[in-house]
């Protein structure tokens, strides 16, 4: 058994879609007619057959309510691998993304948090 498809919630799929696609940097594979949503999915530029992230609209209220609440509370909804935190932070910081963390080092791994403009707070990290 292995991960397929992953999803995070956000309040708004073309925002998210500009976001990911445009500032992060992964590439769209499908956007599809799902009733009043789309079914959209990314991939990693580099694992283009490999696990896909959902973007899924919060129109549940107890989505809403999560979201809100952790975000609230600093927790990032996800995490993302990256070879070089400090350099990725860079490059975003120049495309104006807002972080809420600079790189970190935690023991063996180094880890930022970005503000993804939809809702969530993302890790990026590194080992």
């Amino acid at each position: 058994m292995k991960i397929i498809v992953t999803s995070i919630f956000v309040q708004d799929q073309d925002k998210a879609l500009e976001f990911y696609t445009e500032k992060l940097g992964f590439i769209k594979k499908t956007d599809v007619p799902a009733g009043k949503y789309r079914w959209i999915t990314l991939v990693s530029p580099d694992d283009q057959d490999g696990t896909e992230l959902l973007l899924e609209p919060n129109d549940h209220p107890a989505a809403k309510e999560f979201q809100k609440k952790i975000f609230a509370d600093g927790i990032p909804a996800t995490m993302f691998g990256v070879a070089d935190v400090r350099k990725e932070y860079a490059r975003l910081t120049e495309k104006g993304v807002k972080f809420t963390m600079e790189p970190t080092e935690m023991g063996p791994v180094t880890i930022a948090v970005l503000d993804d403009t939809c809702g969530n707070l993302i890790q990026i990290a590194q080992k």
